[in-house]
Order: C-alpha cells, then sequence, then structure tokens
C-alpha cells in the first residue's frame, strides 16, 4: 500500500506543476504587450534614385506627381545592367500595395514577372490619351502600356480605380 500513495503524489504533484506553469504563462500572455497590428512601413524618399534613373535609362522614367500623402512610397530601384529595370512602389490607400514598372526587357516576360502572372483582358483604357491594357487573374491586377522604347506596368492589390489613378498621375519630366 506504501507504493500506490507514492504514485499518486507523484501524478499529483506533476499536474500541479502543469496547472501553475499554466498560469504563469496566462499572466506573461495578458500583460506582456503584444502588436497584432501589421507594421508601420516607413516611407522611402526616391529622389535620387528617380534622377539617377533618368539620366541613365534609354526611355523616358515615369513617376507619379501630385498624389495625395495617403500614398507612401515603399521602395525604389533603378537595374541599368538589366534592361534598365526602373521599380517603384507604394503603401496605397486602405493598405492596398501599387507599384510602376518599366523596362525594356521583352514585354511578355516582363509583364508577366511585373503584374505577377496576370493574363489581358480586351478590357483598355484611355489615360493622357495612351491606351492601357488591363490585365487580371494573378496575384496583381495590373495596367500596362506598351511603348517602342519600353513598357510600363501598374500593378498591385489596389483596386483599377486606384491602378488608374497611380497612372493618371505618372510624369516622365
Amino acid at each position: 500500500m506504501a507504493g500506490s500513495n507514492g504514485k499518486q503524489k507523484t501524478v499529483r504533484d506533476m499536474i500541479l506543476s502543469l496547472a501553475l506553469i499554466g498560469i504563469a504563462a496566462a499572466v506573461i500572455y495578458v500583460f506582456i504587450p503584444h502588436d497584432d497590428s501589421a507594421p508601420d512601413l516607413k516611407r522611402v524618399d526616391y529622389r535620387v534614385e528617380l534622377l539617377t534613373a533618368r539620366r541613365a535609362a534609354s526611355y523616358p522614367v515615369a513617376a507619379p506627381e501630385g498624389l495625395s500623402q495617403s500614398w507612401k512610397a515603399t521602395s525604389v530601384r533603378f537595374r541599368g545592367d538589366d534592361s534598365d529595370a526602373w521599380h517603384l512602389g507604394f503603401d496605397a490607400p486602405g493598405g492596398e500595395y501599387v507599384q510602376i514598372e518599366q523596362s525594356t526587357q521583352k514585354p511578355a516576360a516582363f509583364i508577366d514577372e511585373a503584374s505577377q502572372g496576370s493574363t489581358a483582358t480586351e478590357t483598355t483604357q484611355r489615360i493622357d490619351g495612351r491606351t492601357w491594357t488591363r490585365y487580371s487573374g494573378g496575384r496583381y491586377d495590373a495596367l500596362v502600356l506598351s511603348d517602342k522604347s519600353a513598357t510600363t506596368v501598374v500593378a498591385g492589390t489596389g483596386s483599377f480605380a486606384q491602378l488608374t489613378e497611380m497612372a493618371q498621375a505618372l510624369k516622365t519630366t
């Protein structure tokens, strides 16, 4: 009989230990601050890269002018050694993402990469006298402008209204 009483104490002690660990974990979870919201994206200044790209690229490099402060530039790069590739990414109103991509790369491969696999639709729209083609079905929706010198893609998770707003704001000078 003495042996079974010792086993009961061991099981009881183990259950009490687990309960104490659970209470300690709950206290830590409740009193240690934690933030489940999305991180605040840092605004980047893209003026220097834009000037560099406009001097070096073989086509007129586009960047937006006149957008509201709610549009936050978050990424920029120019790769002159890679088909004069220009990228400018924005955190758009409502937490969506919109990017401008330009390149002299072959249009089919470039559009597929920039739009994350979207395909052309039969819908086009005129923006500032130029015809843009809508792409959808991939990770991003996109507006695509094909030019003899480069291809411009405005793409992202934003609505077509936001993509159009960005395309309307694009200036090359």
